[in-house]
């Protein structure tokens, strides 16, 4: 149980069995005993990201705040990217206006964790200051790289990948099977159930071993094959082309170091086997960063050339070829492509000439998806878009840098798709918790693009959640006063967004009066004869949050009830939770108890399903004054505690509204006067170090016991 409690971490599940490495790992062992940061270098495709998988997975009891994967090949080299993938990692979502770099730094300072950073050669220059500078400040903290070159820091050792050892002899008689020959067997069992190396497939399976030099990926791409060849025939094909696609002196792969021969054979004669189709398909699937859906992949490649209804059979073809892999999620599926193939394909593209047309069809198909979401959020499919754009993050950061850059390059009009697009994704930056992610990429956009435009409006009006969320009342105010000003040109839409964002500085400034006062001018409009939108909701949840503070406890249930009313009318369930947050603090001042833990309680369903870390928060902050109010102080305690261990990874304890921050000191010394010290710091320690999802798990159990 102990060491069930200390594997804690996100490292990814082990695809397929690791063939041989034991001396590797056990060097890996023996360096980080002596080093606080080991980079595992080697060619394309040699192992590093399976071998650094196993040895993070033997690695991670050893480290009381877990072992964390930070997946860096979708990611660019156009901003500071690096600290955000660490706190994406991380269970860290701080929602301050501190530098990122510095959040990280402070959450890893006290903490013996391990992060392992996978394929950083593409973010070399900010990989070695990112690690210069939390290694100086976080003794407890251990780096695992894996790139092709070494990162050049003084107390960086480097573990050199070689391919997997290849048989000496083509003979057929005893003795140990060489480590390539058990890998291209366990592979090849994959694609023909029970392919097993016998002393008629041997010297064949040796020959091709050595032909393609241990490199594991080209045995896997060997051995897919397979499915279709024999060894024998496999091996002379293979023999007959590798003079001729063994060459790469002509071609950049744009690979350092470059590409081992056998890979370059193998992918070049896989890539040859393909039909023109495939080929294509799998030179304009490169544009993709990530993982990637069917629907993705057949707007984006599908033109005169390749028929939409085409798409999921070659991507099917292409999966059984190992040059994609397919992952099941939930009711769907998605597809990835491994980098060393993804290269491959992408100077495929650039041959072919197709490389801006590609990469706009991908901006324009996520800026669609962007606008498809912006519509739907407020709606009965929250989750399913939830999750969609967890799925498509990577690719919608590949479609704004693109615009980005071309805005930044004063290309006409991509300066208006990126402004556009970060002003829609503005649900999935508020209401899916990549609020700074959100906020520079729609001050970005806005200083790409300042054109007096309705899109610079809504970029504005878009703001407004994110910075109320991150606090910063200074640049709230000049985000609204722009707005304001801006919108007075164009027509209600406009001016509704800007009435919004002047809501929005009054509740962070604190007017309750003039939050009221906003709130009533908002439903007093024709709002309920209209497509629902947050608008209005918002309004009420502000609204009603004044109506607490202020002591109005049942004018606030009668704009409850409205919100509740509506939300429940049109699907819609975040601004529904606010409202049951809100709701459990009136319920409490009016002495009902068990509504308001129960309304609590229905707004943390929905809160941590959609990651809103306030949300969660405020909802935990609520349910320990309840637990409190109906007697159950250890409960309280322990809830206290609990909610104290999200507030650290937010950065600013509830959110920093005083009204919050001084029900909770009040929630803390009444608890602790009811239990004494010891028991409370009992209680409160014990819920502090459960595992969060465990914890709020426990907390929605329909019975929800006190906890021991």
């Amino acid at each position: 149980m102990v060491a069930a409690e200390r594997r804690v971490g996100n490292l990814p599940g082990e695809s397929g069995r690791l063939v041989g490495r034991r001396g590797e790992l056990e060097e890996m062992a023996r360096l980080f005993g002596r080093s606080r940061m080991v980079t595992v270098t080697g060619v394309g495709g040699v192992g590093k990201t399976r071998l650094a998988r196993r040895a993070a997975s033997e690695l991670q009891p050893g480290f009381a705040d877990g072992a964390w994967w930070v997946e860096l090949s979708p990611l660019t080299v156009a901003w500071g990217v690096l600290p955000y993938a660490i706190a994406e990692a991380l269970p860290l979502a701080d929602q301050t206006t501190r530098p990122m770099l510095e959040v990280v730094a402070e959450y890893l300072a006290g903490r013996e964790t391990l992060l392992v950073w996978d394929t950083c050669e593409h973010l070399f220059e900010e990989c070695r200051e990112v690690a210069a500078t939390l290694l100086s400040v976080a003794p407890g903290l251990r780096i695992l790289a894996t790139s092709r070159r070494p990162l050049g820091l003084h107390l960086e050792e480097v573990l050199g990948l070689d391919p997997l050892p290849v048989p000496g002899t083509d003979g057929a008689g005893g003795g140990e099977v060489a480590d390539s020959v058990v890998l291209l067997a366990d592979r090849a069992a994959e694609v023909v159930p029970g392919f097993a190396v016998t002393d008629a497939n041997r010297a064949d399976l040796a020959a091709l071993c050595r032909r393609l030099e241990g490199l594991p990926l080209a045995l896997e791409l060997a051995a897919a094959r397979l499915r279709e060849l024999p060894v024998a025939e496999l091996n002379q094909r293979l023999a007959d082309r590798y003079t001729v696609l063994g060459n790469t002196e002509a071609t950049d792969y744009e690979a350092d170091p470059p590409w081992h021969q056998a890979l370059s054979t193998a992918i070049g004669w896989s890539h040859q086997l393909c039909t023109p189709a495939e080929r294509l398909v799998w030179a304009r699937l490169s544009v993709f960063s990530g993982t990637f859906d069917v629907e993705g992949a057949r707007q984006v490649c599908a033109d005169e050339l390749v028929g939409g209804e085409q798409v999921p059979g070659i991507l099917h073809a292409l999966a059984e070829k190992s040059i994609l892999i397919w992952e099941p999620i939930g009711v769907g599926e998605r597809y990835r492509m491994l980098d060393t193939i993804r290269e491959y394909g992408a100077h495929w593209l650039r041959g072919l000439g197709e490389d801006g047309t590609l990469r706009r069809r991908h901006r324009d198909h996520y800026l669609d998806v962007a606008r498809r979401g912006d519509a739907a959020w407020i709606g009965p499919d929250q989750f399913a878009w939830y999750d969609r754009m967890s799925d498509e993050h990577d690719n919608l950061r590949a479609a704004l840098e693109y615009s980005l850059t071309e805005a930044e390059g004063e290309a006409e009009g991509e300066g208006h798709a990126a402004l556009e697009m970060a002003a829609a994704l503005w649900f999935f930056w508020y209401g899916c918790g990549f609020l700074k992610e959100g906020r520079h990429y729609l001050d970005r956009a806005l200083a790409a693009d300042t054109a007096p435009t309705p899109v610079r409006v809504k970029a504005l009006y878009a703001s407004g959640p994110v910075l109320v969320y991150l606090g910063d009342l200074p640049a709230l105010e000049e985000r609204a006063a722009e707005c304001t000003a801006l919108a007075a040109r164009f027509g209600d839409t406009e001016r509704s967004y800007a009435a919004a964002t002047e809501l929005r500085v009054s509740v962070l400034r604190g007017e309750l009066a003039q939050v009221v006062s906003r709130v009533e001018a908002q439903l007093a409009t024709d709002w309920r004869d209209k497509p629902l939108t947050l608008l209005p909701l918002a309004a009420l949840v502000f609204g009603t949050h004044c109506l607490v503070a202020a002591g109005r406890f049942e004018e606030a249930l009668v704009w409850l009830d409205e919100l509740s009313a509506t939300c429940e009318r049109n699907g819609e369930r975040s601004m529904r939770a606010w409202g049951d947050f809100v709701r459990s603090q009136a319920e409490l001042a009016l002495g009902r108890f068990d509504q308001a833990r129960e309304h609590a309680r229905a707004a943390l369903l929905v809160k941590h399903r959609l990651r809103d870390g306030v949300g969660t928060g405020m909802a935990l902050e609520s349910l320990a004054r309840a637990a409190l109010a109906a007697g159950r102080s250890t409960q309280a305690a322990w809830l206290l505690g609990l909610a104290a261990q999200l507030w650290e990874t937010l950065g600013r304890p509830q959110a920093g509204i005083p009204a919050v921050v001084a029900a909770h000191e009040i929630c803390e010394r009444r608890t602790l006067e009811a239990l004494g010290p010891d028991a409370y710091r009992h209680a409160f320690d014990d819920g502090r170090a459960t595992h969060l999802h465990t914890g709020i798990a426990h907390v929605l159990n329909s019975t929800f016991p006190p906890p021991p």
